[in-house]
């Protein structure tokens, strides 16, 4: 009879990918553990543990690079409940230059010049958005999505997942233009219909909040009244992919 102690189980967990909307607050970035950002308020309503895997900036392509090549998601899918994608309101902000080539600003030596391009494209970027595409185009976003979703399932057949549409925003950084959100919002709304995945719309929880001029200043991050709103429809859209509370 062997000594060991019994192994313990797992706890069930919320696997979420997400962009900063889920981990900003009124004043800035906040822990992954923080009890206020919704992620949180939703994994402790099911009564599981979160994991949340994201970053500032990130589209549903940077999903699909996490969900395939993080060692974290290889470690949560196996105890997810279910999976939330909360990306797509960063893939349809404009963005006057290509992604590939705005990002690799970071990399710019030496480190005069690069505040020299970074200052100039953030000089550039309120004056082009009225005019710009969007960060990634919407059948990319869903092709991404798509190929997320499908790598998920092969290894979790049926579990639950939500997807997210993108959430509004008053930014000057950005010009205060959003033109790309209804060829997001459209694409996304088909591909999710074509998989019965729910939806949950930031933008019906979050406008009160952010046009009232209640959110972060920078004008597209959010205040802990949204995070709580978007936290409710994170729910509304679990139940309908049939998650249940776990009880004690």
């Amino acid at each position: 009879m062997s000594s060991e102690p019994a192994p313990i189980p797992a706890r069930t967990a919320l696997l979420v990918f997400a962009d900063s909307l889920a981990y900003y607050g009124p004043q800035g970035g906040l822990p992954a553990d923080d009890p206020r950002i919704w992620p949180n308020i939703v994994a402790s309503e099911l009564g599981w543990d979160l994991e949340l895997i994201g970053r500032i900036g990130w589209t549903c392509r940077d999903v699909w690079w996490a969900a395939t090549q993080d060692p974290r998601s290889w470690a949560a899918i196996p105890r997810a409940g279910a999976v939330i994608f909360a990306t797509s309101g960063m893939d349809s902000l404009p963005s006057p230059l290509p992604t590939a080539l705005r990002e690799s600003i970071r990399y710019v030596r030496p480190p005069w010049l690069r505040r020299w391009f970074r200052d100039g494209y953030g000089w550039l970027q309120p004056r082009l958005s009225p005019v710009a595409r969007p960060a990634l185009p919407p059948r990319l976003s869903v092709e991404y999505l798509e190929m997320t979703r499908g790598a998920i399932d092969f290894n979790r057949p049926g579990i639950p997942m939500v997807a997210s549409l993108p959430s509004v925003h008053i930014a000057d950084t950005y010009g205060r233009a959003h033109s790309g959100r209804p060829g997001t919002v459209a694409a996304i709304t088909e591909w999710a219909l074509r998989h019965r995945i729910p939806l949950v719309d930031l933008k019906d929880a979050v406008e009160p909040h952010i046009l009232g001029g209640g959110g972060n200043p920078d004008g597209i991050h959010w205040n802990f009244e949204a995070h709580r709103a978007v936290a409710k429809g994170m729910l509304t859209a679990l139940a309908e992919a049939g998650v249940t509370p776990e009880c004690d």
